[in-house]
Protein backbone atom coordinates (compact mmCIF):
# COMPACT_ATOMS: atom_id res chain seq x y z
CA UNK A 1 0.00 0.00 0.00
CA UNK A 2 1.26 3.49 -0.79
CA UNK A 3 1.83 5.93 2.06
CA UNK A 4 -1.12 8.32 1.52
CA UNK A 5 -3.53 5.39 1.56
CA UNK A 6 -2.53 4.27 5.02
CA UNK A 7 -3.28 7.72 6.41
CA UNK A 8 -7.01 7.32 5.80
CA UNK A 9 -7.26 3.71 6.94
CA UNK A 10 -8.50 4.40 10.43
CA UNK A 11 -11.13 6.86 9.28
CA UNK A 12 -12.33 4.60 6.49
CA UNK A 13 -12.76 1.63 8.78
CA UNK A 14 -15.21 3.48 10.98
CA UNK A 15 -17.29 4.61 7.99
CA UNK A 16 -18.81 1.36 6.75
CA UNK A 17 -21.40 3.14 4.63
CA UNK A 18 -18.91 5.08 2.52
CA UNK A 19 -20.00 3.25 -0.63
CA UNK A 20 -23.65 3.07 0.29
CA UNK A 21 -25.80 5.98 -0.86
CA UNK A 22 -29.10 6.57 0.95
CA UNK A 23 -31.30 3.84 -0.46
CA UNK A 24 -34.90 4.60 -1.21
CA UNK A 25 -37.65 2.49 -2.69
CA UNK A 26 -41.30 1.63 -2.85
CA UNK A 27 -43.73 -1.24 -3.38
CA UNK A 28 -47.15 -1.72 -4.98
CA UNK A 29 -49.84 0.95 -4.88
CA UNK A 30 -50.28 1.80 -1.23
CA UNK A 31 -53.48 2.17 0.72
CA UNK A 32 -52.70 1.94 4.44
CA UNK A 33 -49.50 0.56 5.90
CA UNK A 34 -50.19 -2.93 7.16
CA UNK A 35 -48.64 -4.84 10.10
CA UNK A 36 -45.96 -7.45 9.59
CA UNK A 37 -43.65 -9.74 11.52
CA UNK A 38 -39.87 -9.98 11.28
CA UNK A 39 -38.10 -13.32 11.78
CA UNK A 40 -34.30 -13.63 11.81
CA UNK A 41 -33.16 -16.62 9.73
CA UNK A 42 -29.92 -18.33 8.80
CA UNK A 43 -29.27 -20.21 5.57
CA UNK A 44 -26.27 -22.48 5.02
CA UNK A 45 -25.10 -22.10 1.41
CA UNK A 46 -22.28 -23.30 -0.82
CA UNK A 47 -20.39 -20.37 -2.33
CA UNK A 48 -17.16 -20.56 -4.28
CA UNK A 49 -16.10 -23.87 -2.76
CA UNK A 50 -16.88 -22.73 0.78
CA UNK A 51 -19.79 -23.53 3.05
CA UNK A 52 -21.03 -20.48 4.92
CA UNK A 53 -24.03 -19.03 6.70
CA UNK A 54 -26.16 -16.21 5.29
CA UNK A 55 -27.80 -13.95 7.88
CA UNK A 56 -31.28 -12.81 6.82
CA UNK A 57 -34.53 -11.29 8.06
CA UNK A 58 -37.90 -12.48 6.79
CA UNK A 59 -40.64 -9.82 6.68
CA UNK A 60 -44.07 -11.43 6.53
CA UNK A 61 -47.10 -9.18 6.03
CA UNK A 62 -50.17 -9.90 8.12
CA UNK A 63 -52.65 -12.09 6.30
CA UNK A 64 -50.10 -13.76 4.00
CA UNK A 65 -50.52 -17.52 4.19
CA UNK A 66 -50.73 -20.55 1.92
CA UNK A 67 -54.27 -19.61 0.94
CA UNK A 68 -53.45 -15.96 0.33
CA UNK A 69 -49.84 -15.88 -0.88
CA UNK A 70 -48.00 -12.66 -1.70
CA UNK A 71 -45.16 -11.88 -4.13
CA UNK A 72 -41.73 -11.41 -2.60
CA UNK A 73 -38.90 -8.90 -2.71
CA UNK A 74 -35.28 -9.99 -2.17
CA UNK A 75 -32.61 -7.44 -1.24
CA UNK A 76 -29.15 -7.08 0.23
CA UNK A 77 -26.86 -4.31 1.40
CA UNK A 78 -24.53 -1.88 -0.28
CA UNK A 79 -20.77 -2.38 0.17
CA UNK A 80 -19.82 -2.15 3.84
CA UNK A 81 -23.38 -2.49 5.08
CA UNK A 82 -25.52 -5.36 6.33
CA UNK A 83 -29.16 -6.46 6.60
CA UNK A 84 -29.48 -4.15 9.63
CA UNK A 85 -28.22 -0.85 8.26
CA UNK A 86 -30.77 1.91 7.88
CA UNK A 87 -31.08 1.69 4.12
CA UNK A 88 -31.28 -2.10 3.86
CA UNK A 89 -33.76 -2.98 6.56
CA UNK A 90 -35.93 -0.13 5.23
CA UNK A 91 -36.50 -2.32 2.18
CA UNK A 92 -38.06 -5.11 4.22
CA UNK A 93 -40.21 -2.70 6.19
CA UNK A 94 -41.40 -0.71 3.19
CA UNK A 95 -42.43 -3.73 1.17
CA UNK A 96 -43.97 -5.65 4.07
CA UNK A 97 -46.13 -2.59 4.80
CA UNK A 98 -47.33 -2.80 1.21
CA UNK A 99 -48.20 -6.49 1.31
CA UNK A 100 -45.02 -8.05 -0.04
CA UNK A 101 -42.99 -10.80 1.61
CA UNK A 102 -39.53 -9.33 2.15
CA UNK A 103 -36.31 -11.31 2.49
CA UNK A 104 -33.40 -9.03 3.34
CA UNK A 105 -29.94 -10.48 3.92
CA UNK A 106 -26.35 -9.50 4.60
CA UNK A 107 -24.24 -10.08 1.51
CA UNK A 108 -21.40 -12.59 1.62
CA UNK A 109 -18.60 -11.31 3.82
CA UNK A 110 -20.71 -8.57 5.44
CA UNK A 111 -22.66 -8.30 8.68
CA UNK A 112 -23.35 -11.75 10.11
CA UNK A 113 -22.90 -13.60 6.81
CA UNK A 114 -19.88 -15.78 6.15
CA UNK A 115 -17.63 -16.36 3.12
CA UNK A 116 -15.26 -13.97 1.38
CA UNK A 117 -16.03 -10.75 -0.46
CA UNK A 118 -16.12 -11.67 -4.14
CA UNK A 119 -17.50 -8.44 -5.64
CA UNK A 120 -20.93 -9.79 -6.61
CA UNK A 121 -19.49 -12.60 -8.68
CA UNK A 122 -22.45 -14.41 -10.35
CA UNK A 123 -20.80 -17.79 -9.78
CA UNK A 124 -20.54 -17.10 -6.03
CA UNK A 125 -22.73 -14.22 -4.80
CA UNK A 126 -25.32 -14.90 -7.50
CA UNK A 127 -25.45 -18.61 -6.66
CA UNK A 128 -25.86 -17.81 -2.95
CA UNK A 129 -28.82 -15.54 -3.76
CA UNK A 130 -30.26 -18.34 -5.90
CA UNK A 131 -30.39 -20.57 -2.81
CA UNK A 132 -32.50 -17.88 -1.12
CA UNK A 133 -34.84 -18.04 -4.11
CA UNK A 134 -35.09 -21.77 -3.39
CA UNK A 135 -36.40 -20.86 0.07
CA UNK A 136 -38.96 -18.42 -1.35
CA UNK A 137 -40.01 -21.06 -3.88
CA UNK A 138 -40.52 -23.77 -1.28
CA UNK A 139 -37.57 -25.89 -2.46
CA UNK A 140 -35.71 -25.61 0.82
CA UNK A 141 -36.22 -24.41 4.39
CA UNK A 142 -34.13 -22.09 6.53
CA UNK A 143 -31.65 -23.76 8.88
CA UNK A 144 -34.22 -23.69 11.71
CA UNK A 145 -36.87 -25.37 9.55
CA UNK A 146 -38.84 -22.22 8.66
CA UNK A 147 -40.62 -22.51 5.31
CA UNK A 148 -42.10 -19.84 3.04
CA UNK A 149 -45.36 -21.43 1.93
CA UNK A 150 -46.99 -17.98 1.75
CA UNK A 151 -45.11 -16.69 -1.34
CA UNK A 152 -46.86 -16.49 -4.72
CA UNK A 153 -45.46 -19.04 -7.15
CA UNK A 154 -45.42 -19.08 -10.93
CA UNK A 155 -44.68 -22.82 -10.90
CA UNK A 156 -43.43 -25.44 -8.46
CA UNK A 157 -40.25 -24.04 -6.90
CA UNK A 158 -40.58 -20.76 -8.82
CA UNK A 159 -41.43 -17.80 -6.55
CA UNK A 160 -42.88 -14.56 -7.87
CA UNK A 161 -39.99 -12.32 -6.78
CA UNK A 162 -38.43 -8.96 -7.54
CA UNK A 163 -35.14 -7.46 -6.38
CA UNK A 164 -34.19 -3.89 -5.46
CA UNK A 165 -31.14 -2.29 -3.87
CA UNK A 166 -28.33 0.18 -4.39
CA UNK A 167 -24.66 0.05 -5.36
CA UNK A 168 -23.30 -3.39 -4.29
CA UNK A 169 -26.95 -4.31 -3.67
CA UNK A 170 -27.69 -3.27 -7.24
CA UNK A 171 -25.11 -5.37 -9.05
CA UNK A 172 -26.14 -8.49 -7.11
CA UNK A 173 -29.55 -8.31 -8.83
CA UNK A 174 -28.01 -8.58 -12.28
CA UNK A 175 -25.64 -11.32 -11.09
CA UNK A 176 -28.56 -13.29 -9.62
CA UNK A 177 -30.74 -12.90 -12.70
CA UNK A 178 -27.83 -14.09 -14.86
CA UNK A 179 -27.70 -17.44 -13.04
CA UNK A 180 -31.36 -17.87 -12.06
CA UNK A 181 -34.21 -17.09 -14.48
CA UNK A 182 -36.78 -17.23 -11.68
CA UNK A 183 -36.25 -13.54 -10.87
CA UNK A 184 -39.24 -11.61 -12.25
CA UNK A 185 -38.18 -7.95 -11.95
CA UNK A 186 -35.07 -5.91 -11.10
CA UNK A 187 -34.54 -2.35 -9.88
CA UNK A 188 -30.76 -1.82 -9.58
CA UNK A 189 -29.87 1.63 -8.26
CA UNK A 190 -26.52 3.46 -8.63
CA UNK A 191 -24.47 0.43 -9.61
CA UNK A 192 -21.71 -0.45 -12.06
CA UNK A 193 -21.45 -1.90 -15.54
CA UNK A 194 -17.69 -2.65 -15.60
CA UNK A 195 -15.53 -2.59 -12.46
CA UNK A 196 -12.49 -2.27 -14.70
CA UNK A 197 -13.89 1.10 -15.76
CA UNK A 198 -15.28 2.09 -12.35
CA UNK A 199 -11.98 1.54 -10.50
CA UNK A 200 -9.59 2.58 -13.29
CA UNK A 201 -11.61 4.50 -15.88
CA UNK A 202 -10.47 5.21 -19.40
CA UNK A 203 -12.87 7.38 -21.34
CA UNK A 204 -11.30 6.83 -24.75
CA UNK A 205 -11.06 3.88 -27.10
CA UNK A 206 -14.16 2.09 -25.81
CA UNK A 207 -14.80 -1.11 -27.77
CA UNK A 208 -18.14 -1.65 -26.07
CA UNK A 209 -20.06 0.51 -23.61
CA UNK A 210 -17.49 1.92 -21.19
CA UNK A 211 -14.96 -0.88 -21.73
CA UNK A 212 -11.60 0.11 -23.25
CA UNK A 213 -8.70 -2.14 -24.22
CA UNK A 214 -6.21 0.43 -22.88
CA UNK A 215 -5.94 0.26 -19.05
CA UNK A 216 -7.43 3.28 -17.38
CA UNK A 217 -6.40 5.76 -14.71
CA UNK A 218 -6.46 4.41 -11.16
CA UNK A 219 -9.24 5.96 -9.03
CA UNK A 220 -7.24 5.57 -5.83
CA UNK A 221 -9.48 7.41 -3.34
CA UNK A 222 -12.63 5.41 -3.98
CA UNK A 223 -10.86 2.11 -4.60
CA UNK A 224 -8.79 2.17 -1.46
CA UNK A 225 -11.75 3.23 0.65
CA UNK A 226 -13.47 0.19 -0.87
CA UNK A 227 -10.48 -2.04 -0.02
CA UNK A 228 -10.04 -0.81 3.56
CA UNK A 229 -13.72 -1.19 4.40
CA UNK A 230 -13.68 -4.73 3.03
CA UNK A 231 -10.54 -5.77 4.84
CA UNK A 232 -11.89 -4.24 8.04
CA UNK A 233 -15.02 -6.38 8.14
CA UNK A 234 -13.67 -8.82 10.79
CA UNK A 235 -13.12 -5.78 13.03
CA UNK A 236 -16.43 -4.11 12.21
CA UNK A 237 -18.36 -7.40 12.51
CA UNK A 238 -16.33 -9.69 14.81
CA UNK A 239 -16.73 -13.33 13.90
CA UNK A 240 -14.87 -16.59 14.39
CA UNK A 241 -16.40 -17.97 11.19
CA UNK A 242 -13.40 -19.40 9.28
CA UNK A 243 -15.22 -18.98 5.95
CA UNK A 244 -14.74 -15.20 6.31
CA UNK A 245 -10.94 -15.38 6.46
CA UNK A 246 -8.76 -15.89 3.39
CA UNK A 247 -5.12 -15.44 4.38
CA UNK A 248 -3.07 -12.99 6.42
CA UNK A 249 -1.96 -10.86 3.47
CA UNK A 250 -5.45 -10.80 1.96
CA UNK A 251 -7.73 -11.06 4.92
CA UNK A 252 -11.32 -10.76 3.78
CA UNK A 253 -11.40 -10.43 -0.02
CA UNK A 254 -11.07 -13.25 -2.48
CA UNK A 255 -7.45 -13.53 -3.62
CA UNK A 256 -7.94 -12.25 -7.17
CA UNK A 257 -9.83 -9.20 -5.93
CA UNK A 258 -6.94 -8.33 -3.61
CA UNK A 259 -4.38 -8.86 -6.34
CA UNK A 260 -6.33 -6.62 -8.71
CA UNK A 261 -6.39 -3.72 -6.24
CA UNK A 262 -2.70 -4.19 -5.43
CA UNK A 263 -1.74 -4.08 -9.09
CA UNK A 264 -3.69 -0.85 -9.53
CA UNK A 265 -1.96 0.60 -6.49
CA UNK A 266 1.47 -0.29 -7.84
CA UNK A 267 1.18 2.32 -10.57
CA UNK A 268 2.74 -0.04 -13.11
CA UNK A 269 0.64 -1.88 -15.68
CA UNK A 270 2.67 -4.47 -17.65
CA UNK A 271 0.60 -5.92 -20.47
CA UNK A 272 0.28 -9.51 -19.23
CA UNK A 273 -0.66 -8.77 -15.62
CA UNK A 274 -2.89 -5.84 -16.55
CA UNK A 275 -4.90 -7.88 -19.03
CA UNK A 276 -5.39 -10.55 -16.37
CA UNK A 277 -6.49 -7.91 -13.88
CA UNK A 278 -8.99 -6.34 -16.29
CA UNK A 279 -10.32 -9.75 -17.27
CA UNK A 280 -11.05 -10.57 -13.62
CA UNK A 281 -12.70 -7.18 -12.91
CA UNK A 282 -14.93 -7.65 -15.94
CA UNK A 283 -15.75 -11.28 -15.16
CA UNK A 284 -17.52 -10.16 -11.97
CA UNK A 285 -19.19 -7.21 -13.74
CA UNK A 286 -22.50 -7.01 -15.59
CA UNK A 287 -20.66 -6.22 -18.83
CA UNK A 288 -19.65 -9.91 -18.95
CA UNK A 289 -23.02 -11.53 -18.26
CA UNK A 290 -25.79 -9.14 -19.27
CA UNK A 291 -26.60 -11.42 -22.20
CA UNK A 292 -28.05 -13.84 -19.62
CA UNK A 293 -30.23 -11.23 -17.89
CA UNK A 294 -33.81 -11.55 -19.13
CA UNK A 295 -35.78 -10.14 -16.17
CA UNK A 296 -37.45 -6.75 -16.79
CA UNK A 297 -35.03 -4.15 -15.42
CA UNK A 298 -35.65 -0.57 -14.25
CA UNK A 299 -32.22 1.08 -14.05
CA UNK A 300 -31.86 4.04 -11.67
CA UNK A 301 -28.58 5.97 -11.67
CA UNK A 302 -27.46 9.12 -9.85
CA UNK A 303 -26.35 12.30 -11.56
CA UNK A 304 -24.13 13.17 -8.59
CA UNK A 305 -21.92 10.09 -8.65
CA UNK A 306 -18.16 10.01 -9.15
CA UNK A 307 -17.97 6.30 -8.32
CA UNK A 308 -20.45 4.82 -10.82
CA UNK A 309 -21.38 7.53 -13.31
CA UNK A 310 -24.27 7.81 -15.76
CA UNK A 311 -22.18 6.31 -18.57
CA UNK A 312 -22.14 2.96 -16.76
CA UNK A 313 -25.94 2.89 -16.48
CA UNK A 314 -26.24 3.90 -20.13
CA UNK A 315 -23.97 1.02 -21.18
CA UNK A 316 -26.14 -1.47 -19.26
CA UNK A 317 -29.36 0.07 -20.58
CA UNK A 318 -28.24 -0.09 -24.20
CA UNK A 319 -27.03 -3.68 -23.91
CA UNK A 320 -30.26 -4.92 -22.32
CA UNK A 321 -32.40 -2.98 -24.76
CA UNK A 322 -30.47 -4.26 -27.79
CA UNK A 323 -30.94 -7.89 -26.76
CA UNK A 324 -34.68 -7.49 -26.19
CA UNK A 325 -34.75 -7.42 -22.37
CA UNK A 326 -37.52 -5.10 -21.19
CA UNK A 327 -35.67 -2.14 -19.68
CA UNK A 328 -36.14 1.52 -18.81
CA UNK A 329 -33.80 4.03 -17.20
CA UNK A 330 -34.08 6.94 -14.77
CA UNK A 331 -31.37 9.47 -13.96
CA UNK A 332 -32.17 10.78 -10.47
CA UNK A 333 -30.41 13.59 -8.60
CA UNK A 334 -28.51 11.63 -5.96
CA UNK A 335 -25.73 9.08 -6.10
CA UNK A 336 -22.59 8.14 -4.18
CA UNK A 337 -21.44 11.77 -4.21
CA UNK A 338 -24.59 13.18 -2.60
CA UNK A 339 -27.13 15.22 -4.53
CA UNK A 340 -30.25 14.48 -2.48
CA UNK A 341 -32.76 17.33 -2.96
CA UNK A 342 -36.31 17.99 -1.71
CA UNK A 343 -38.96 16.09 -3.62
CA UNK A 344 -36.65 13.33 -4.77
CA UNK A 345 -37.31 9.79 -3.58
CA UNK A 346 -36.32 9.44 0.07
CA UNK A 347 -37.70 6.58 2.13
CA UNK A 348 -37.08 8.37 5.42
CA UNK A 349 -39.39 11.18 4.27
CA UNK A 350 -42.15 8.79 3.24
CA UNK A 351 -42.57 10.33 -0.22
CA UNK A 352 -42.82 7.07 -2.14
CA UNK A 353 -46.07 7.89 -3.88
CA UNK A 354 -45.20 11.53 -4.61
CA UNK A 355 -41.69 11.27 -6.06
CA UNK A 356 -40.97 10.38 -9.67
CA UNK A 357 -38.69 7.43 -8.90
CA UNK A 358 -41.02 6.13 -6.19
CA UNK A 359 -43.99 6.13 -8.54
CA UNK A 360 -41.95 4.36 -11.21
CA UNK A 361 -40.86 1.61 -8.80
CA UNK A 362 -44.45 1.18 -7.62
CA UNK A 363 -45.58 0.75 -11.20
CA UNK A 364 -42.70 -1.58 -12.13
CA UNK A 365 -43.56 -4.07 -9.42
CA UNK A 366 -47.28 -3.71 -10.02
CA UNK A 367 -46.66 -4.66 -13.63
CA UNK A 368 -44.21 -7.53 -13.16
CA UNK A 369 -44.99 -8.90 -9.67
CA UNK A 370 -48.72 -8.29 -9.44
CA UNK A 371 -49.05 -8.93 -13.20
CA UNK A 372 -51.22 -5.86 -13.79
CA UNK A 373 -50.58 -5.83 -17.50
CA UNK A 374 -52.32 -2.50 -18.09
CA UNK A 375 -49.97 -0.65 -15.71
CA UNK A 376 -48.10 2.26 -17.31
CA UNK A 377 -44.46 1.92 -16.26
CA UNK A 378 -43.50 5.35 -17.60
CA UNK A 379 -41.17 6.62 -20.32
CA UNK A 380 -38.19 4.69 -21.61
CA UNK A 381 -35.84 7.36 -20.25
CA UNK A 382 -36.35 10.14 -17.73
CA UNK A 383 -33.98 12.56 -16.04
CA UNK A 384 -34.00 14.95 -13.10
CA UNK A 385 -33.92 18.68 -13.94
CA UNK A 386 -32.91 21.18 -11.26
CA UNK A 387 -33.99 24.20 -13.32
CA UNK A 388 -37.71 23.39 -13.53
CA UNK A 389 -40.17 21.14 -11.75
CA UNK A 390 -40.73 17.61 -12.89
CA UNK A 391 -38.60 15.15 -14.77
CA UNK A 392 -37.78 15.39 -18.44
CA UNK A 393 -38.35 12.33 -20.58
CA UNK A 394 -37.42 10.90 -23.95
CA UNK A 395 -37.73 7.70 -25.96
CA UNK A 396 -33.96 7.20 -25.57
CA UNK A 397 -30.82 8.93 -24.34
CA UNK A 398 -30.40 12.05 -26.52
CA UNK A 399 -27.90 11.95 -29.38
CA UNK A 400 -24.99 14.35 -29.84
CA UNK A 401 -26.45 17.30 -31.73
CA UNK A 402 -24.28 20.42 -31.35
CA UNK A 403 -20.57 20.93 -32.08
CA UNK A 404 -18.06 23.47 -30.76
CA UNK A 405 -14.44 23.80 -31.89
CA UNK A 406 -11.20 24.38 -30.00
CA UNK A 407 -9.54 27.49 -31.38
CA UNK A 408 -5.82 28.30 -31.12
CA UNK A 409 -6.59 31.49 -29.17
CA UNK A 410 -8.35 29.63 -26.36
CA UNK A 411 -11.87 30.23 -27.61
CA UNK A 412 -14.59 27.62 -28.02
CA UNK A 413 -16.29 28.58 -31.29
CA UNK A 414 -19.44 27.38 -33.03
CA UNK A 415 -18.03 27.09 -36.55
CA UNK A 416 -14.82 25.54 -37.81
CA UNK A 417 -14.19 28.62 -39.99
CA UNK A 418 -13.85 30.71 -36.81
CA UNK A 419 -10.91 28.64 -35.53
CA UNK A 420 -7.71 30.69 -35.18
CA UNK A 421 -4.40 29.00 -35.92
CA UNK A 422 -2.20 28.56 -32.88
CA UNK A 423 -0.68 26.20 -30.36
CA UNK A 424 -0.81 26.08 -26.58
CA UNK A 425 1.06 23.93 -24.07
CA UNK A 426 0.74 22.63 -20.53
CA UNK A 427 3.04 20.50 -18.36
CA UNK A 428 2.24 18.13 -15.52
CA UNK A 429 3.99 18.29 -12.16
CA UNK A 430 4.96 15.22 -10.15
CA UNK A 431 2.15 16.01 -7.68
CA UNK A 432 -1.54 16.59 -8.51
CA UNK A 433 -2.33 20.18 -9.52
CA UNK A 434 -6.08 19.92 -10.23
CA UNK A 435 -8.96 18.93 -7.99
CA UNK A 436 -12.36 17.93 -9.32
CA UNK A 437 -14.30 15.12 -7.73
CA UNK A 438 -15.92 15.11 -4.35
CA UNK A 439 -15.27 11.47 -3.50
CA UNK A 440 -14.31 9.72 -0.31
CA UNK A 441 -12.57 12.60 1.49
CA UNK A 442 -15.61 14.48 2.88
CA UNK A 443 -17.23 11.21 3.95
CA UNK A 444 -14.37 10.47 6.33
CA UNK A 445 -13.93 14.01 7.62
CA UNK A 446 -11.07 15.18 5.39
CA UNK A 447 -11.11 18.65 3.79
CA UNK A 448 -12.57 18.90 0.30
CA UNK A 449 -11.80 22.18 -1.50
CA UNK A 450 -13.78 23.47 -4.45
CA UNK A 451 -12.58 22.34 -7.89
CA UNK A 452 -9.44 24.10 -9.09
CA UNK A 453 -6.76 23.90 -11.78
CA UNK A 454 -3.21 25.24 -11.35
CA UNK A 455 -1.92 27.66 -13.98
CA UNK A 456 0.40 26.05 -16.51
CA UNK A 457 -0.90 22.54 -15.84
CA UNK A 458 -4.09 22.75 -17.87
CA UNK A 459 -5.62 24.32 -20.98
CA UNK A 460 -9.11 25.79 -21.25
CA UNK A 461 -11.30 26.92 -24.16
CA UNK A 462 -14.22 29.29 -23.46
CA UNK A 463 -17.30 29.99 -25.55
CA UNK A 464 -18.91 33.38 -26.05
CA UNK A 465 -21.76 34.18 -23.63
CA UNK A 466 -24.84 32.16 -24.56
CA UNK A 467 -27.69 34.06 -26.18
CA UNK A 468 -30.24 31.68 -24.66
CA UNK A 469 -30.38 28.70 -22.29
CA UNK A 470 -28.63 25.51 -23.38
CA UNK A 471 -29.89 22.20 -21.93
CA UNK A 472 -27.38 19.34 -22.06
CA UNK A 473 -28.68 15.82 -21.33
CA UNK A 474 -26.16 13.02 -21.78
CA UNK A 475 -22.44 12.51 -22.25
CA UNK A 476 -20.50 15.16 -24.21
CA UNK A 477 -17.77 13.87 -26.51
CA UNK A 478 -14.45 15.50 -27.47
CA UNK A 479 -12.25 14.56 -30.42
CA UNK A 480 -8.66 15.60 -29.70
CA UNK A 481 -5.17 15.49 -31.10
CA UNK A 482 -2.20 16.31 -28.85
CA UNK A 483 1.54 16.48 -29.35
CA UNK A 484 3.81 14.98 -26.67
CA UNK A 485 7.26 13.91 -27.96
CA UNK A 486 8.35 12.60 -24.55
CA UNK A 487 5.29 10.36 -24.38
CA UNK A 488 5.79 9.23 -27.96
CA UNK A 489 9.24 7.91 -27.10
CA UNK A 490 8.02 5.67 -24.25
CA UNK A 491 4.34 4.88 -24.93
CA UNK A 492 5.10 1.52 -26.58
CA UNK A 493 7.29 0.23 -23.75
CA UNK A 494 4.86 -2.59 -22.95
CA UNK A 495 3.86 -0.91 -19.68
CA UNK A 496 0.63 1.08 -20.06
CA UNK A 497 1.68 3.41 -17.26
CA UNK A 498 4.13 5.02 -19.72
CA UNK A 499 1.24 6.33 -21.84
CA UNK A 500 -0.02 9.90 -21.49
CA UNK A 501 -2.68 10.59 -18.84
CA UNK A 502 -4.97 13.61 -19.01
CA UNK A 503 -8.32 14.70 -17.58
CA UNK A 504 -11.15 16.35 -19.55
CA UNK A 505 -14.06 18.29 -18.08
CA UNK A 506 -16.59 21.01 -18.90
CA UNK A 507 -17.25 24.01 -16.64
CA UNK A 508 -20.17 26.43 -16.51
CA UNK A 509 -18.78 29.99 -16.30
CA UNK A 510 -21.18 32.56 -14.83
CA UNK A 511 -21.17 36.22 -15.94
CA UNK A 512 -19.21 37.12 -12.78
CA UNK A 513 -16.45 34.66 -13.77
CA UNK A 514 -17.22 31.99 -11.17
CA UNK A 515 -16.74 28.42 -12.42
CA UNK A 516 -19.00 25.45 -11.70
CA UNK A 517 -17.96 21.90 -12.54
CA UNK A 518 -21.29 20.13 -13.02
CA UNK A 519 -21.65 17.47 -10.31
CA UNK A 520 -17.85 17.71 -9.95
CA UNK A 521 -17.29 15.06 -12.62
CA UNK A 522 -14.10 14.56 -14.60
CA UNK A 523 -13.14 12.27 -17.47
CA UNK A 524 -9.82 10.42 -16.94
CA UNK A 525 -7.99 9.36 -20.11
CA UNK A 526 -4.94 7.21 -20.79
CA UNK A 527 -4.24 8.06 -24.43
CA UNK A 528 -3.70 4.87 -26.47
CA UNK A 529 -1.39 6.59 -28.99
CA UNK A 530 -0.45 10.29 -28.98
CA UNK A 531 0.38 10.14 -32.70
CA UNK A 532 -3.31 9.64 -33.54
CA UNK A 533 -6.52 11.56 -32.83
CA UNK A 534 -8.66 10.12 -30.03
CA UNK A 535 -12.17 10.66 -28.73
CA UNK A 536 -13.09 11.26 -25.10
CA UNK A 537 -16.54 10.48 -23.74
CA UNK A 538 -17.15 12.76 -20.78
CA UNK A 539 -19.40 11.71 -17.88
CA UNK A 540 -23.09 12.12 -18.58
CA UNK A 541 -24.72 15.23 -17.12
CA UNK A 542 -28.10 16.93 -16.99
CA UNK A 543 -27.49 20.67 -16.86
CA UNK A 544 -28.87 23.97 -18.07
CA UNK A 545 -26.29 26.54 -19.11
CA UNK A 546 -28.22 29.77 -18.59
CA UNK A 547 -28.32 32.76 -20.94
CA UNK A 548 -25.18 34.86 -20.52
CA UNK A 549 -23.12 31.93 -19.23
CA UNK A 550 -20.14 30.40 -21.04
CA UNK A 551 -18.97 26.83 -21.53
CA UNK A 552 -15.34 26.08 -20.76
CA UNK A 553 -13.75 22.85 -21.97
CA UNK A 554 -10.63 21.94 -19.97
CA UNK A 555 -7.80 19.44 -20.42
CA UNK A 556 -5.84 19.06 -17.17
CA UNK A 557 -2.62 17.18 -16.47
CA UNK A 558 -3.72 15.58 -13.19
CA UNK A 559 -6.42 15.19 -10.58
CA UNK A 560 -6.18 14.53 -6.86
CA UNK A 561 -8.55 11.52 -6.88
CA UNK A 562 -6.46 9.61 -9.46
CA UNK A 563 -2.94 8.45 -10.18
CA UNK A 564 -1.34 10.55 -12.91
CA UNK A 565 1.56 10.54 -15.35
CA UNK A 566 4.82 8.74 -14.78
CA UNK A 567 7.39 11.49 -15.20
CA UNK A 568 6.93 14.96 -16.65
CA UNK A 569 5.23 14.91 -20.06
CA UNK A 570 4.70 18.33 -21.72
CA UNK A 571 1.64 18.44 -24.01
CA UNK A 572 0.92 20.79 -26.93
CA UNK A 573 -2.46 21.27 -28.60
CA UNK A 574 -2.28 22.73 -32.12
CA UNK A 575 -5.36 24.28 -33.71
CA UNK A 576 -6.07 25.03 -37.36
CA UNK A 577 -9.39 25.51 -39.20
CA UNK A 578 -8.98 22.40 -41.32
CA UNK A 579 -8.01 20.06 -38.47
CA UNK A 580 -8.97 20.95 -34.94
CA UNK A 581 -10.50 19.56 -31.77
CA UNK A 582 -14.28 19.19 -31.54
CA UNK A 583 -16.57 19.18 -28.51
CA UNK A 584 -19.98 17.61 -29.22
CA UNK A 585 -22.94 18.09 -26.90
CA UNK A 586 -26.24 16.19 -26.51
CA UNK A 587 -28.61 19.18 -26.47
CA UNK A 588 -32.37 19.01 -25.95
CA UNK A 589 -34.83 21.84 -26.68
CA UNK A 590 -34.93 24.33 -23.81
CA UNK A 591 -38.09 23.95 -21.74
Amino acid sequence: MRGPLVAVAGAALVAPLVLVAPLVLAGPARAEAGPYTVTPLTFTVEAGGRTCAVDADLYRPAGADAGRPAPAVLATNGFGGSKSDGSTDAIGKAFAERGYVGLVYSGLGFGGSGCLITLDDPAIDGKAASELLDFLGGVRAADDGTEADFVTRDADGDPRVGMIGGSYGGAIQLATAAVDPRVDALVPLITWNDLGYALAPNNTGARTGVTSDTPGVFKWQWTNGFYLIGEGQPLLNPSLDPSRINRLDCLHFATRACETIRLLNSGRYPADRTEEMLAYARSVSPVSYLDRVKAPTLIVQGQADSLFNLNEATATYRTLKAQGTETKMIWQSWGHSGGQVPGELDLSQGNLETSHVGQRVLAWFDRYLHKKTDTDTGPAFSYYRDWQSGYGSASDVPDLSQSLYLSGDGKLVDNRSKVARGSRQYTNWLVPTSHSESSIAPLIGLPDPKPYDTKGTYLGWRSEPLTGPLDVVGAPKATLKVVSPKTERVQNSGDASDKLVLFAKVYDIAPDGSRTLVNRLVSPVRVPDVTRPFTVELPGIVHRYEKGHRLEFVIAASDTAYFGNRGVKPVTVVSAPEDTGVLELPVVPAG
